[in-house]
């Protein structure tokens, strides 16, 4: 086992990563910008280095000062939690060449799987159903036409080296269409530093269901579970449940299989997620794979009781995992709901000094925070500042906990989203669990 970590993130996922550690006997190093300099992973950690100012590509996405962080403080292995530097494969070698330990998959895995339609002709080759479109990245606008003529609008155009809802837009008609080529390959470029586009069907009601998945250095691969992930907005996630109110058993048990498959094939090591797309009738089709720790890992470990990121450092250890899959249980259904420091009606964010702060607190309860009252929650990076997450005996006492929560969860002079999560929460299609990727917009924001 290591015996330092360099944690090469911030706020609540930094912490989460040093609660492992401190379990596992591990030393920890947190980095930081100077504007976290008061930030609870640098009050924490054994050991702290600032290594730059605010600016994210000056600090957090800064490799050479990651690197000599991790080389000053002697740390054999780093981190990367999720976002920042967690899914790029260059990061990946360079910790490989300074012989640091990545504590993720492999470069090469990274890079196959990040290339989005790169990805979907290798889960095509072994077996995975895929949604129907673009056989890989499409050149020019008239061989994305051909192939809107073979599958019919409404089409969505993706960023090949994208995520997070950045270089996609959604064409209904054939006049929308150049304008969203032309405005997605920008968007695609500006983001990625590549214009690469490809085209899929767009479903206009799918769920969102992914798949948890382990895998060793010994080709052992297990999944955890299913997470519904339907609840979003523009892509992003704002709640998330487990198991899935929609899935059937037989759903349930073909979608893990194929995951499982689809991760063997791969030689995939470390925690990872494989995302499906699931239409009306149950028929689901591979989206994307995430190679990283999910935002939303703790819902899987409230029902399974097994700790995702002690697993996952074990693994780049060179450790076996440590159960089988006939020895994983599911037990009662869990909801996480992550709380934003934006304001609930316009989605501005809205960053300041905490003067209050109260996490709700009682059976069945997790919450995963790094802010505190007196806390500063600065504009430079990604407004998430808290997840509730509710364990319950089954969905309905999940739901009620969920709901008590968020009505005693206090943060002062700063907006959050707890109140459109709780409007969210109190709706009748959501506690029937009738709800799609389109819920947010059609049942909350426009009524």
């Amino acid at each position: 086992m290591f015996k330092k970590v360099l944690i090469a993130n911030r706020g609540e996922i930094a912490l989460r990563v040093l609660w492992a550690c401190r379990e596992l006997g591990i030393q920890t190093v947190a980095v930081y910008s100077e504007i976290d300099i008061d930030s609870l992973h640098v009050k924490f950690a054994d050991q702290a280095i600032c290594i730059g100012p605010a600016s994210p590509a000056e600090s957090y996405l800064n490799i050479p000062a990651v690197i000599s962080a991790a080389e000053i403080s002697g740390a054999e292995a780093i981190h990367p939690g999720y976002g920042f530097l967690a899914e790029n494969p260059y990061f990946a070698e360079v910790c490989e060449s300074c012989k640091i330990t990545f504590i993720g998959p492999s470069p090469e895995v990274i890079s196959l799987m990040g290339n989005k339609s790169a990805a979907k002709e290798k889960m095509e080759s072994v077996g995975v159903p895929t949604v129907p479109g673009s056989k890989g990245v499409v050149r020019d606008e008239d061989e994305a036409r051909a192939v809107i003529e073979e599958i019919g609008f409404p089409v969505i155009l993706k960023a090949s080296a994208g995520g997070g809802g950045r270089g996609m837009r959604i064409v209904h008609k054939q006049e929308d269409f150049k304008s969203a080529f032309e405005t997605a390959s920008a968007e695609s470029e500006s983001a990625f530093g590549v214009p690469d586009l490809y085209i899929e069907r767009y479903m206009t009601k799918p769920r969102h269901i992914e798949i948890q998945v382990l895998g060793d250095q010994q080709g052992n691969v297990v999944h955890l579970g299913e997470r519904e992930c339907s609840l979003q907005r523009r892509h992003q996630k704002l709640l998330e449940e487990s198991p899935s109110p929609f899935l059937s058993d037989d759903h349930r048990q073909q979608m893990a299989s194929i995951a499982v498959k689809a991760c063997e094939a791969i030689g995939y090591q470390s925690a990872g997620t494989m995302e499906f797309l699931v239409d009306e009738n149950g028929s689901f089709y591979f989206m994307e794979m995430n190679t990283r720790i999910q935002v939303e890992h703790p819902v899987t470990e409230m029902i399974t009781s097994i700790d995702i990121v002690k697993t996952q450092i074990q693994i780049a250890a060179g450790l076996k995992i440590p159960f089988k899959q006939d020895d994983i249980t599911f037990q009662g259904h869990s909801i996480e709901c992550r709380i934003n420091a934006e304001d609930p009606e316009t989605f501005l964010p809205s960053p300041g000094r905490i003067t209050a702060f109260n996490v709700p607190k009682g059976p069945g309860v997790r919450v995963d925070t790094a802010a505190y009252e007196g806390g500063w929650i600065p504009p430079n990076y990604d407004s998430l500042i808290a997840k509730i997450i509710v364990h319950g005996n089954d969905r309905r006492e999940a739901i009620a906990r969920m709901e008590r929560c968020l009505d005693f969860f206090v943060v002062e002079d700063i907006k959050t989203t707890a109140p459109l999560l709780t409007r969210v929460i109190k709706n009748s299609r959501f506690r029937e669990g009738d709800y799609s990727t389109r819920f947010l917009t059609e049942e909350i924001l426009n009524k």
